[in-house]
């Protein structure tokens, strides 16, 4: 297994200034939405996986890279939590000219593992 950062605001404000390599913010949300690798088998066991998840990605998608992975991250995060970014750590979001689907994708991920924090009541 991969040593992953804490799950803290800190980790979430290193996602969004990209502080934080884009595999590592993958293996964050892979590990909160239950995929976990079994090495002595080499391959990923899916067993503690949401049946929306499992059943559609079998294998952890890369979110950084497919926007449709994204877009199903962001439809799972209750809509309670949906500003979470900017009401809980006061993110003003992207420049204009400053940001392309990369960041956007990143700034789902750290949201929706603000969200997980939130809703799992982890605290920081």
């Amino acid at each position: 297994m991969f040593k992953l950062p804490p799950l803290n605001t800190d980790t979430i404000w290193a996602i969004l200034n990209e502080e934080i390599a884009d595999d590592t913010v993958n293996k964050l949300v892979w590990n909160y939405l239950g995929y976990r690798y079994d090495s002595t088998a080499n391959q990923w066991d899916i067993t503690q996986v949401a049946p929306e998840w499992k059943e559609e990605y079998p294998e952890p998608p890369n979110f950084i890279e497919s926007r449709l992975a994204t877009v199903k991250l962001t439809r799972s995060i209750p809509q309670a939590n949906k500003q979470l970014l900017k009401e809980q750590l006061g993110f003003k979001g992207y420049k204009i000219g400053e940001f392309g689907p990369r960041q956007t994708r990143r700034a789902t991920a750290a949201n929706w593992l603000l969200s997980y924090m939130k809703d799992a009541g982890v605290t920081q």
